[in-house]
């Protein structure tokens, strides 16, 4: 073979392999230099020197004096290696060149982290899945697969690049199909101003195979963001759905103003007034009624994705549940006007003022709402109005008193019986609720 044809193979064998030909050149010269030194008179040490261009190559010999030191150079190319040397050539070129290509392909993926790739299942089991890229395989680990997805051999998915391993049969790429990373990257695809720069997506938060929230900023005053994300007749965002097996996506808008990005995160519900907290960690939303179940959504989740979003603990109440009535703060000084005490001689209990006074339980009892009034706070209690004063009565009065009282509320429904209490519901971003679930924005 002529140096021009050798020279003509070495680039094909270079293309083939996807490596430079530099870099071919080199494995080439450390396979001569290993097959060299497998003959019986080779020196101590050889340098190998080969022309690109005619491909002419020279064995630069040398020897080692006691310093270490390569001395006594001379050219000790060899007409003919030898079978044993051209064994070893062969075998050192094959593993180099396959050394080489694992580098190629590390250094290709290693800075493509936080990337998106499309790759073809070739296999599945309980562990993992592999995507065939093309020139690597990649690793879609169980953990990183949507729950309800079952991966077909020869279909077509795109995944996130989590991780890039280097390993000794070569670059080991981690895929992940539940990385929120997938929903902005996906969305690069399909919006041209997200790619460009001018919509950006400031936060996201999903629940892989369920739902997704992700909030929208525009750099131009021009562009609506949720609508450059939805597109026309929302078929830039029904691609995303389609890639992602049909999971819902809220799209909204973000806001610096905390509130009003909180109350738009809960979205698609109507928010009639949010309160945050001092160290901005929690918000108390309060929502119409009606649109309470639609604030928590089903099982809490567009409650939970809220939180998620926006990054604070998110209590969700319905209006005729003010937020001061449920969570009144406890107030020591309601509690410090007397005690409950054991009395050592009858074993009753009695009550001790924080005058001195003490009152029996059967006083207690008897004197009912004048002594309540008097000494410990009851809450939600009135006195009984147009009566005798029960704690100046004996036993006999009372009771005579009480049923007097009994016989006038028989001839006479009561109001409080009539009234009906209202009933409330609270939730917390927390706590999981079996309300139904809103409408997707953007589909």
């Amino acid at each position: 073979m002529s140096g021009l044809d050798m020279a003509e193979a070495v680039r094909m064998l270079a293309a083939d392999k996807g490596i430079s030909v530099d870099t071919l050149l080199q494995v080439l010269a450390d396979a001569l230099v290993s097959a060299y030194k497998r003959r019986s008179n080779a020196a101590d040490e050889a340098e190998v020197q080969i022309d690109a261009d005619t491909m002419d190559i020279r064995i630069i010999a040398y020897d080692i004096d006691e310093d270490g030191n390569w001395v006594n150079a001379r050219d000790d190319t060899p007409d003919d290696m030898g079978r044993i040397a051209a064994q070893t050539f062969r075998q050192v070129l094959n593993q180099r060149i396959r050394e080489a290509e694992r580098d190629r392909k590390f250094e290709e993926y290693a800075n493509r982290e936080g990337d998106i790739v499309t790759g073809i299942i070739q296999q599945t089991d309980s562990r993992y899945t592999l995507l065939d890229l093309g020139r690597v395989e990649a690793l879609l680990p169980q953990a990183e697969q949507v729950q309800f997805e079952r991966p077909e051999p020869g279909g077509r998915v795109k995944a996130y690049i989590v991780e890039v391993r280097k390993t000794a049969k070569g670059p080991q790429i981690v895929v992940s199909r539940t990385h929120p990373g997938l929903i902005k990257r996906l969305f690069e695809l399909e919006v041209p101003e997200i790619a460009d720069g001018v919509v950006e997506i400031k936060a996201c938060a999903r629940e892989p195979g369920h739902r997704t929230k992700i909030a929208v900023w525009s750099n131009d005053a021009n562009v609506d963001p949720v609508g450059a994300c939805v597109g026309a007749r929302g078929g830039r965002v029904r691609m995303v759905v389609n890639e992602l097996r049909g999971e819902k996506i809220d799209i909204v808008p973000f806001s610096e103003d905390f509130p009003d990005f909180i109350a738009k995160a809960l979205s698609p519900a109507k928010v009639t007034h949010v309160i945050v907290s001092e160290d901005g960690t929690q918000a108390d939303v309060i929502v119409p009624d009606h649109q309470l179940s639609l604030a928590i959504g089903k099982e809490g989740q567009n409650a939970r994705l809220a939180a998620r979003l926006t990054g604070v603990r998110i209590d969700i109440r319905g209006e005729s549940q003010p937020i001061q009535d449920v969570e009144a703060p406890f107030d020591e000084a309601d509690y410090a006007e007397g005690e409950w005490r054991e009395n050592a001689e009858t074993g009753k209990m009695e009550w001790h003022n924080a005058d001195g006074t003490v009152v029996s339980a059967d006083e207690w009892e008897q004197g009912g709402t004048e002594v309540v009034a008097d000494t410990a706070p009851v809450a939600d209690t009135e006195p009984v109005a147009d009566t005798a004063p029960v704690a100046d009565a004996s036993v006999t009065d009372a009771d005579a008193v009480i049923n007097d009282v009994v016989a006038d509320a028989e001839g006479a429904p009561s109001d409080a019986a009539e009234a009906e209490a209202p009933v409330t519901e609270t939730a917390s971003a927390d706590a999981p609720s079996n309300e139904g679930d809103g409408d997707v924005a953007g589909e």
